[in-house]
């Protein structure tokens, strides 16, 4: 797509995602559903070591910390969520480290994680296929033997079958959402229009995400050393009926690292 800043991960994610994600990101009970499905579908332990790739202000890493997890890392590109995530963990009194990196090339020890997440669609920002393979590939490193990685992933048939494409939403009482978008093969684009009702457009920005089916993440994992996959449809975790866009309906992979 013509319009489209192949680098947008780098600067979409700022104050004004707060506002237009809110009823995502700014959930608290929603996270807290999110994170009983982690603790559950992974068996996390309280001593794992916990890596949130991707992981924006750390919604579900600071729910991990409340309930008791020792060793929570976030690691995200933006330095507004890493900052917002920090300071909620200092009011809170949380142990969660929060890191501003880039997954892939984190910069972190080899092995030194137990559990890998990427939650809410933040894998496959990448047009280019080969720069999503290198966040698997540092996943693998990142893992120690017999960790396992958990991607939560748009679940491609129902964005296929069910993505509109034009969605308004109502972000609070100032702002308005406005999203248009164009599937072209494997890769759904945004384009998102924020309008305050006082002030009128605050942003006109073009987003993309990568869309997996069953067979494509399999091989893309093995291929980067996960000899294991497994792979969960129809996770919902919104309890309100609505267009969430890539968040609406998810499929849910765990890749295991050998021994």
């Amino acid at each position: 797509m013509e319009n489209l800043n192949p680098d947008w991960w780098k600067t979409l994610f700022d104050e004004t995602y707060m506002i237009t994600d809110a009823r995502s990101v700014c959930d608290d009970e929603l996270s807290r559903r999110e994170v009983d499905f982690l603790e559950g579908v992974l068996n996390i332990e309280k001593s794992d070591p916990v890596l949130d790739l991707c992981g924006g202000h750390g919604r579900h890493s600071l729910e991990l910390s409340r309930r008791g997890f020792k060793n929570v890392t976030v690691l995200d590109y933006s330095e507004v969520l890493i900052n917002v995530g920090r300071e909620r963990a200092r009011q809170e009194g949380l142990a969660t480290l929060f890191i501003q990196g880039d997954a892939r090339d984190t910069g972190l020890p080899d092995e030194r994680f137990q559990k890998i997440i990427i939650m809410a669609s933040s894998f496959g920002y990448f047009v280019d296929q080969s720069e999503n393979e290198k966040i698997l590939r540092e996943g693998f490193r990142l893992l120690m033997p017999g960790g396992s990685i958990l991607l939560d992933l748009p679940d491609k048939e129902y964005v296929l079958k069910n993505s509109a494409p034009q969605a308004w939403h109502e972000a609070n009482e100032e702002t308005v959402i406005c999203r248009q978008r164009t599937l072209d093969g494997n890769v759904i684009y945004s384009r998102e229009m924020v309008i305050s009702k006082e002030n009128g457009l605050i942003r006109d920005e073009t987003y993309c995400t990568r869309l997996y089916g069953r067979e494509e993440i399999i091989t893309l994992l093995m291929s980067a050393g996960f000899p294991s996959v497994n792979i969960q449809k129809n996770f919902v975790s919104h309890d309100k009926e609505g267009d969430y866009g890539c968040l609406t309906n998810r499929m849910i992979v765990i890749a295991e690292k050998g021994y």
